[in-house]
């Protein structure tokens, strides 16, 4: 049962203690996962500022790469007047962001509520091209993860777990990564969300990107599962990484990810995911000459209107995130 909070609870001296001793094994990793609140929980707050979203929904994903730039970052987005924001990798009490919450942050500069899940809870302070932003040499709360925003209140919220077994913990795993020593896995959150037309599923995930193709078509489908668990029946929105291509040489083709058909087979559509590219070099980004496409809409029970791919740069070009924000006009199906 996932419980939500208007803060998560942090981890304790103690919780922090046994997470250093403990094996670095995948069994270690799950029994970890249990013992922390947080890992099982999600935050909600903000304001909302209308009670039913219209008949056509503005729909924006975004990996926004730990937010460095909250107001600028909601400055972006605004024209595009978003009913609901799907962001993946934001920060929440951490040194390379100034302890800022920074999903509370954007939802206040675009006048909306929001939900936060943990993906990760971080053990330092971040890979070597993050240090230089840190303002302090510890973290307040160490949160990394997804968060949902809507204009209107959430009827329901809940987190879904895609993996519990420490890819990026135990040392067992082959791709883990000591750079960024971490508690946590991939995960999604998932909203039902009021409109004139009736509720729709809103959905933010980020999908594993130090692994294969088969292993993030294993995470699509808990995904579907768990959706049709959640909101069985309701017109559904998944936006998010999905890390489409990562670990797949020699050119990173994302068309080989056996997860599109696979979603197809259940009902859903990737029409809504605008063409092109979908990653940039940033400021802190470790791969900056690498372009891919990452990030997708996946739709039932809706059909887009319009799309657009939306430059992750602020009037001065400025690079907020190594991802572009994807952006779509919807109409669920009556």
């Amino acid at each position: 049962m996932i419980a939500t909070f208007p803060a998560l609870p942090l981890v304790t001296p103690q919780e922090r203690a046994a997470i250093l001793s403990s094996p670095r094994t995948a069994a270690g990793h799950r029994a970890l996962m249990q013992a922390i609140p947080a890992m099982n929980a999600v935050q909600c707050g903000g304001t909302a500022s209308a009670a039913s979203l219209p008949v056509t929904l503005s729909v924006a994903a975004w990996n926004v790469e730990r937010c460095l730039f909250p107001q600028a970052s909601a400055d972006l987005l605004r024209p595009y007047a978003p009913d609901i924001v799907l962001l993946s990798e934001v920060d929440h009490g951490m040194a390379r962001t100034s302890q800022r919450h920074t999903t509370a942050d954007m939802a206040g500069a675009l006048g909306m509520t929001y939900a936060f899940g943990v993906e990760f809870h971080e053990l330092d302070l971040g890979g070597p091209t993050e240090r230089h932003f840190c303002t302090d040499d510890f973290n307040a709360c160490g949160w990394h993860g997804n968060a949902i925003l809507s204009r209107v209140p959430f009827e329901r919220v809940t987190l879904v777990r895609l993996d519990d077994h420490g890819h990026w913990f135990a040392s067992d795993e082959r791709d883990a990564d000591t750079n960024q020593p971490r508690v946590g896995g991939r995960m999604a959150l998932l909203a039902i969300v009021p409109t004139a037309t009736g509720a729709v599923c809103a959905v933010s995930t980020h999908l594993e990107s130090n692994a294969n193709g088969a292993h993030r078509a294993q995470q699509f489908d808990l995904l579907m599962d768990a959706i049709d668990a959640f909101a069985p029946g309701l017109p559904v929105v998944i936006g998010g990484d999905l890390n489409t291509g990562n670990h797949m040489p020699p050119d990173f083709d994302w068309r080989a990810e056996p997860l599109f058909e696979r979603a197809v087979s259940r009902g859903y559509d990737w029409s809504a995911t605008p063409d092109g590219l979908t990653t940039r070099a940033s400021l802190i980004t470790p791969h900056p000459d690498r372009q891919m496409k990452l990030d997708w809409f996946a739709l039932r029970g809706a059909v887009p209107l319009e799309t657009a791919l939306i430059p992750a740069q602020d009037q001065t070009g400025r690079p907020l995130s190594d991802h572009y924000a994807v952006w779509c006009r919807l109409k669920t199906q009556g």
